[in-house]
């Protein structure tokens, strides 16, 4: 139902003692609204906060805002929290978005919400498709976001008021917490009005919105003694006495709210408003609030303080129907009660069948506060059944059931396991946890309780981790399971502990399942579950068995199921961290993707696609694994999975262009995933991915301080997980060492790594170059063993086969060998290179090739290779690398030249060389002398160019635009 905001009691005088408040409003929309000789500008909303005690006239203040922003033609929306409605998950998100929503018909309405439509339908309310998955918050809160500012762009300038914030449900808040850094670059102004003392569940995401924004809070104060006179004399005339009008001022403690209801109050009364009086004062002033407006409300009547009771209960505005009934009154009773209430000034007058309301929410508290406890009870109790038969929903009906005994009773069980569902369905787990709580304390039937326990563990995973293990165990505890609800509970349980750290416990609790289960496809299950929770602990004690176990059951299997499919993934996965050939570990991959691996099944982890896809970055096949990472990725946003999941996706996605050298994309993806990480409770493994491969990426690209910020902000030199992370956090925290010149303290570490690799036989130089960072460590204290641990991992990748690897060792063995030897090395190691995707490796054993050649007097060949060398490492982004070639250039008394892209790919060094030599102006005879030819051989370099670019200047790459065409 759409909320407005109560409208103050006001007679059309301007509001006393608030200028100050009034000129922030007046400048809040100037800015969103002024245009800029006759045009709107760039239009900038912001916050704009009202805080203060009830009945210092915050909601009128609000009121002001509205009329002033209508004046200026703003699109103006509002919500309101509710002191008993804050259990109801996105209550305040849905009073702001659905009127807008509302007048657009069903086809229109998908078609606005698009692709956010499923993820979003339950949080606005709205009829979500078929069996709508579960998204997470952040995903929900992202396709908030969305949906907000496509409002604001379409109806700007918009002003969102937000009332009673102090009692908005904890979903809400969290979003508008989180948005409202956004209003700074929208024509969007929130205006948000709250009791900073009053106690509510989401303090500090209120607080993150009241006080975390550019303007401070305008604390309301109450009225002067001079301002109560006025309104006093206002509606009683000039007459009134000052002793009379002070007196009027101590009672009402300066409260707007009370002074203007004492004055209506006086003016009704016909009171002259002398000393002689003040005692009749105070009894009006009584009835205002407190037990003097509870003894008004009985001297009504009994059926209309239930009515009034029943209005309480429900939270207003309460529709009148449903008022009677919980109050069981007739129809015509309840319009009388209601007259008689809004002649009281109890309830609010009639805003266009909004609904009933009180005057104010200190008036709703009082009502409620006096409803007897067991009667307040019964209250509830009716009005659960009363909404849920009037089709509101299970979450309107749950929020009574929370307020009424346990009794054992089968349909409120019902009722708040389907409130938990719709909750997950909206991306509200805490809410959901509240419900589902309650449905255990009813308590269930026995044979029922498993089910929900493996549903309250469900809501808490990404809230509470710990408390989804508690919750599962527990779970398991219950005898005569059903088998498949069983396997839902290990496979969750297990992931619990994994995404605590509890590897090691994860992969016990699957195995006693694999014992247990008597249905062979459960059993498989289990054991693929176990393999998987195996194959990522790093302490597991006998990983060589693991692996011949997992070898010869997978193959037996075809792959014909879910459970086959990711036995052979994992069959892949560990085949390429043992060093087992490429092709085998290729092979293994395809079978398992044949029929598909989801990335978002509820009931199956993501680590074995994941595992797959990188199986192929590893294998020198990028492009197939950033194809797989597409997919996962769409999946995961389809099903609003915008967590964890799709932080170390975005991350792992610039892993992938890390490897193939896209140094600048992997930067700006991976800072993508990080950030989204950050944002993320619990995504602790998903910071610890993101950290890592940005590290890496920043080493590459020569920003060493720039990594060691990033590796000291996230204390990443410190993780020691119990979880396989990649790459290995000790074995990025030595590269950095290295890239910092401090070998020596780099040598440790990387022994303590290889130690534990070996001993689980994960030989892979691709998956873990320990051996090649350890090599170079070496290289200055124990060159002899540095040479040993290089051969080492040249043989190795030679075994796995990917050319990459093979290239990357044999640049590394060339390194630390030294001598002429190594330029063997360097030639071999840049021809397996370059026929690898791995840009940046290459670019790396050119320039080392390069400084070899330069050092052994061969300048010619030596310049082919920095040349190379150079322009390659700038595609790359690899600015380091650059200024090395570029000095090793010097060095060799040859000019570092700029760089040419576009047709020019198409020339040999020498031919671009002399080109753009020629192009900055230089003479042929100094083009000769650079490039060591003679005149006539310049000439004819020059005349293979034009033949290869064409003769129309306007035709050629800007750098040889202006190079002139050598007569042949």
């Amino acid at each position: 139902m759409a909320t407005g905001l109560r409208q103050p009691n006001t007679d059309g005088r301007p509001l006393l003692e608030r200028r100050g408040e009034l000129r922030a409003i007046d400048a809040a929309l100037a800015r969103l609204c002024a245009p800029d000789d006759g045009v709107p500008r760039g239009r900038r909303g912001g916050v704009l906060a009202f805080t203060g005690s009830g009945g210092l006239g915050k909601t009128t203040l609000l009121g002001q805002v509205r009329a002033r922003a209508a004046a200026q033609g703003c699109t103006i929306l509002s919500a309101r929290g509710g002191e008993n409605e804050q259990e109801l998950g996105f209550r305040v998100v849905r009073q702001l978005l659905q009127p807008s929503l509302a007048v657009l018909d069903g086809p229109a309405r998908r078609s606005f919400l698009g692709s956010w439509y499923d993820i979003l339908a339950t949080a606005l309310g709205l009829e979500a498709s078929g069996a709508t998955p579960a998204p997470d918050p952040a995903g929900v809160r992202d396709g908030l976001d969305w949906v907000m500012t496509q409002l604001v762009m379409c109806r700007a300038p918009v002003v969102v008021l937000l009332d009673d914030m102090h009692w908005a449900d904890g979903e809400s808040l969290g979003w508008l917490a989180s948005f409202a850094p956004r209003t700074e670059t929208l024509p969007l102004l929130l205006v948000v009005a709250c009791r900073p003392e009053e106690p509510q569940s989401g303090t500090e995401a209120l607080r993150a919105l009241v006080d975390g924004q550019s303007e401070r809070p305008h604390e309301l104060a109450p009225l002067s003694e001079a301002a109560v006179a006025r309104i006093v004399r206002n509606q009683v005339g000039e007459g009134a006495e000052d002793r009379f009008c002070a007196e009027c001022w101590a009672v009402t403690g300066g409260s707007p709210f009370e002074a203007v209801e004492l004055a209506l109050r006086l003016g009704q009364a016909g009171l002259r408003s002398t000393g002689d009086e003040l005692a009749a004062m105070r009894d009006l002033a009584s009835a205002v609030k407190g037990p003097g407006l509870l003894r008004r409300l009985r001297r009504l009547g009994s059926t209309t303080v239930r009515f009034a009771w029943a209005a309480a209960v429900l939270g207003t505005p309460a529709p009148p129907d449903l008022a009677a009934a919980v109050a069981v009154i007739g129809s015509e009773d309840a319009a009388a009660a209601t007259e008689r209430l809004r002649a009281a000034r109890i309830l609010a007058a009639d805003r266009g069948g909004r609904g009933v309301e009180f005057v104010h929410p200190l008036i709703a508290t009082a009502v409620y506060r006096d409803i007897p406890a067991g009667l307040r009870t019964g209250l509830h109790n009716a009005a659960a059944e009363i909404v849920g038969s009037a089709g509101l929903g299970p979450t309107a009906a749950a929020r009574h059931l929370l307020e009424v005994p346990r009794e054992g009773r089968p349909g409120a069980v019902a009722c708040l396991r389907e409130a938990g569902r719709e909750y997950l369905r909206a991306g509200a787990p805490e809410a959901a946890r509240r419900v589902l709580v309650r449905a255990l304390q009813e308590p269930p039937p026995a044979e029922e309780r498993a089910a929900i326990l493996h549903e309250l563990g469900m809501s808490t995973f990404l809230i509470d981790p710990a408390a989804t293990v508690r919750h599962l165990r527990e779970a398991l505890a219950e005898p005569d399971v059903d088998p498949d609800l069983r396997a839902s509970i290990a496979f969750r349980l297990a992931q619990a502990l994994a995404h605590t750290d509890q590897v090691a416990e994860a992969a016990a609790v699957v195995e006693e399942e694999v014992r247990r289960a008597a249905n062979p496809r459960v059993r498989l299950r289990m054991q693929a579950d176990h393999f998987v929770w195996s194959a990522f602990r790093t302490d597991e004690p006998d990983p060589r068995a693991r692996s011949r176990r997992l070898a010869r059951l997978a193959a037996k299997l075809p792959g014909r199921g879910l459970e086959e499919r990711y036995i052979l993934g994992l069959r892949a996965w560990d085949a390429l961290v043992r060093g087992e050939p490429r092709d085998t570990v290729l092979d293994r991959a395809e079978e398992s993707l044949r029929g598909g691996l989801s990335w978002a099944d509820e009931n199956r982890g993501f680590e074995v696609p994941v595992s797959v896809a990188l199986v192929f970055m590893y294998s020198d096949q990028p492009g197939r694994s950033e194809e797989l990472f597409a997919q996962g990725i769409a999946e995961c946003e389809r099903k609003g999975w915008r967590g964890s999941h799709l932080a170390l996706a975005h991350a792992l996605f610039g892993y992938i262009r890390y490897r193939r050298g896209l140094l600048t994309e992997a930067e700006t993806m991976v800072r993508e995933g990080l950030r989204i990480a950050d944002r993320v409770d619990g995504a602790l493994p998903a910071q610890w991915f993101a950290v890592g491969i940005l590290a890496q990426t920043l080493l590459a690209r020569g920003r060493t301080a720039d990594a060691r910020r990033l590796v000291d902000e996230y204390h990443y030199s410190e993780v020691v997980p119990n979880a396989v992370i990649y790459p290995d956090p000790r074995t990025v925290h030595a590269e950095l060492l290295l890239a910092e010149g401090r070998p020596e303290a780099a040598v440790r570490p990387l022994g303590e790594v290889g130690a534990r690799l070996e001993e689980r036989a994960w030989h892979n130089p691709a998956w873990c170059p320990w051996r090649l960072h350890l090599a170079t460590a070496l290289a200055p204290s124990d060159p002899d063993r540095a040479v040993r641990v290089a051969r080492e991992a040249v043989a190795l990748a030679r075994d796995f086969g990917a050319a990459s690897v093979i290239g990357q060792a044999l640049r590394v063995e060339a390194e630390v060998t030294g001598g002429p030897v190594a330029l063997g090395l360097y030639a071999e190691a840049v021809e397996f290179l370059e026929q690898s995707p791995a840009a940046y490796e290459l670019a790396r054993a050119l320039v080392g090739h390069g400084a070899a050649l330069s050092r052994s007097g061969r300048v010619q060949e030596a310049a082919d290779r920095l040349y190379q060398g150079l322009e390659r490492a700038v595609h790359c982004g690899a600015e380091k690398l650059a200024v090395r070639a570029r000095a090793e250039l010097s060095a060799a008394g040859l000019r570092p030249l700029p760089l040419r892209y576009g047709q020019t790919g198409t020339l040999t060094t020498r031919e671009r060389t002399a080109a753009e030599l020629t192009a900055q102006g230089d003479p042929v005879p100094v083009v000769a002398k650079e490039l060591g030819l003679t005149e006539q051989g310049v000439r004819q370099v020059l005349s293979s160019v034009y033949r290869k670019l064409g003769t129309d200047s306007a035709g050629l790459p800007r750098a040889l635009r202006n190079t002139p065409r050598p007569q042949d």
